[in-house]
């Protein structure tokens, strides 16, 4: 093999998605010892793995393979578990009818004062994070543009959706309720980030204002 062609050279001159699984193993191991040479050690972790699965390994599975110490296999079991963490990816709620966006505002829905919150949602609208913005009578003064967006930004959302409660429990739409959809519709576009909608709770019931 040329020396170009050592996992450790190719990961370092085309990535590693030019690597095979078996010379990522490799590039892991990184040397071997006497009578075990990096491939050697890197195919018997590799039979470890399949045998026990990737979900059930424990750093004793690694450290029985012959040229294996304490050392590389902490460090071998580290990156495994760094990764499962990362990939294992929480299933965010898809939110994408007003029905499911009225269930992420339930728990103001009982409020005796008024509470403004707001759903940030990524490019496939799953829910990033749910947020009360603000407490007490809604105005447009109160519930500012750079207050909802600031979050929005921070959590790079695409969209958004705003909402708010009734504590008189009616879902007649006011003035001011168009006013403020109005108004966090005209910041979005200018941010390039979508009012989604605006929802209005009361009880078990809500209406959408946008």
């Amino acid at each position: 093999m040329s020396k170009q062609d050592l996992p450790r050279e190719k990961i370092n001159s085309r990535g590693a998605s030019s690597l095979t699984d078996m010379e990522l193993l490799q590039t892991m191991v990184g040397s071997g010892c006497t009578g075990n040479d990096y491939k050697q050690i890197a195919k018997k972790l590799n039979s470890v793995i399949q045998k026990v699965g990737v979900d059930n390994l424990t750093i004793g599975d690694i450290k029985a393979v012959k040229g294996i110490g304490e050392a590389k296999a902490a460090a071998i079991f580290s990156a495994m578990e760094f990764w499962r963490r990362k990939l294992t990816k929480q299933t965010a709620p898809l939110i994408n009818s007003p029905e499911k966006a009225a269930e992420q505002f339930s728990y103001i829905s009982e409020k005796k004062q008024e509470y403004f919150s707001m759903l940030t949602l990524d490019g496939a609208r799953r829910l990033i994070d749910r947020r009360t913005v603000s407490v007490g009578t809604l105005t447009a003064s109160l519930v500012h543009p750079r207050e909802v967006f600031a979050s929005a930004i921070e959590d790079r959302a695409a969209y958004i959706i705003i909402g708010h409660n009734h504590p008189s429990g009616s879902l007649d739409i006011s003035e001011q309720d168009r006013e403020v959809t109005k108004r966090i519709k005209k910041a979005g576009e200018l941010i390039g980030i979508k009012l989604d909608d605006h929802i209005i709770v009361a009880g078990n019931e809500f209406v959408s204002a946008y």
